[in-house]
């Protein structure tokens, strides 16, 4: 009978514990996913713009839109990436 009362005390403790962790834990993979679409989302925008400078458009017309492509995606006008001078 003791064993059977602790059982039931320790799982009734441990119960919501764990039930946080897993939602917890869910949050963390929503997020984790979420961070991976955003990376891939960003190289595929500076991808998209080395193409489009390898193809002659030109600096200002690539740029304009790799910032279309970064808008609300990365920090700055183009998703981190510094202009270098010329």
């Amino acid at each position: 009978m003791k064993y059977w009362l602790t059982l039931i005390i320790t799982t009734a403790f441990y119960s919501p514990v764990l039930q946080a962790q897993s939602a917890t834990g869910a949050k963390e993979q929503a997020h984790i996913k979420e961070l991976i679409t955003d990376h891939r989302a960003m190289a595929q925008a500076h991808e998209n713009a080395a193409k489009c400078l390898e193809s002659g458009k030109g600096e200002k017309a690539c740029h304009a839109e790799l910032q279309k492509a970064c808008k609300g995606l990365g920090i700055g006008k183009t998703c981190g990436m510094r202009h270098h001078s010329h």
